[in-house]
């Protein structure tokens, strides 16, 4: 999602959809949430990168996305998030201009960097360097096998990874989504968490975003908020220049659908891209390239302790004594998940809900009258039988 899309969805307009002064230790035990691998793989090499090391095994591999899903899903089991990772598929045809204006854009960032270290401007390198990281095939290999090793369920997305979390939680298989892309909400997630995999040297509070909410703020159906997000330009059109997300608000309020927004504005102040493929975009957010979720099975199994020696120590050069901790921990947090304490997890900050939608509870911490109201029926009792991949 666009910085326009975002900036109209963390708008005034619907601060009663947003909840950052998380929430219960019972509410988040017990539940499944769906996670963006690619995006929190991301966060992982970033958050290395901020921190002033690059971990590399002895071949000179990266090693930092390893050590970011290891541990940052050992802290959410911990405390009692049951997470599913979400692979990217091939994307659609349709994003083809955004993934070439993002390699011009690392050619650029290439050339900036040189240039940086060459003036040894520390902050400049660091900027620069962070615009270049990228998540590889072999990242996304390496991350499965460790998921595998920890137990813990992943899915293969034919298509993209956002729309595959959005149905597995509209389907009622898991209970929210994780990732940063907002295009998470257009295409129909119920509840999406940003910053769950953020290092915790980042000190970046959880924001969570209910979807009811969302449109009831902005005074939108559905399919008019991904209208909206269309208008502020995503990954499969371009913006339309001079339209922000104060104007497209407006703009739909007034005409109602982006097929009359079009045929109302003035062409000549806002200039419609040539050959706009509005419709098909919108049709990729209705209908994207998803498995069934009723094909997919979701099970946690113990953590292999003798494979993640393998495989992170002997492969990858990490420390056998941090490794097999780690994997003590994850195995007791799987048999006590009950005892999870999510306050720990999440950083409480004053809210950016409205005060008329939050009362104090007496069994929680600051929990919106929204969040007790979606809250659903727990899946416990219920087993679902995951087969890992070979």
């Amino acid at each position: 999602m666009h910085r326009k899309q975002s900036k109209a969805v963390k708008s005034n307009h619907i601060s009663v959809g947003i909840t950052t002064d998380i929430l219960v230790t019972e509410f988040f035990i017990g539940r499944k949430v769906a996670i963006d691998a690619s995006m929190s793989i991301y966060q992982f090499l970033i958050a290395v990168r901020q921190e002033g090391n690059t971990l590399m095994n002895a071949e000179g591999e990266s090693t930092s996305h390893l050590m970011g899903m290891f541990y940052r899903t050992i802290r959410m089991i911990e405390n009692g998030i049951k997470p599913v990772y979400v692979f990217e598929g091939k994307p659609p045809s349709m994003k083809a201009g955004e993934l070439a204006k993002r390699s011009d854009r690392r050619i650029e960032s290439t050339k900036e960097l040189a240039k940086a270290e060459a003036e040894e401007d520390l902050e400049a390198i660091e900027k620069f360097s962070k615009r270049l990281v990228k998540v590889t095939p072999a990242h996304n290999e390496d991350c499965r096998q460790l998921l595998n090793l920890m137990g813990v369920p992943f899915v293969n997305a034919p298509g993209e990874a956002e729309a595959q979390c959005a149905v597995l939680a509209k389907s009622g298989k898991v209970y929210a989504v994780g990732t940063e892309d907002m295009d998470a909400l257009a295409f129909g997630t119920p509840v999406l968490l940003r910053h769950l995999t953020f290092s915790e040297a980042r000190k970046m509070a959880i924001q969570e975003f209910n979807l009811t909410s969302v449109l009831e703020g902005l005074g939108l159906t559905m399919d008019q908020f991904i209208d909206l997000c269309i208008l502020l330009g995503c990954d499969y059109v371009d913006t339309i220049r001079g339209i922000g997300p104060k104007k497209a608000l407006d703009l739909l309020h007034k005409y109602q659908s982006i097929d009359c927004v079009l045929k109302n504005i003035d062409k000549s102040k806002y200039p419609v891209p040539d050959d706009w493929p509005y419709e098909d975009a919108k049709k990729l957010f209705l209908n994207p390239e998803v498995t069934d979720p009723s094909s997919i099975e979701l099970k946690w199994n113990e953590p292999d302790e003798e494979g993640l020696v393998e495989f992170l120590c002997h492969k990858h050069g990490f420390n056998e004594e941090r490794i097999r901790n780690g994997a003590k921990k994850l195995l007791k947090a799987r048999n006590t998940t009950t005892q999870g304490r999510i306050d720990n997890f999440f950083s409480c900050v004053p809210s950016k809900s409205n005060s008329s939608t939050s009362t104090p509870n007496s069994n929680h911490k600051k929990v919106s009258n929204s969040a007790s109201d979606r809250k659903r029926k727990s899946n416990a009792g219920t087993t679902n039988g995951y087969k890992k991949p070979k």
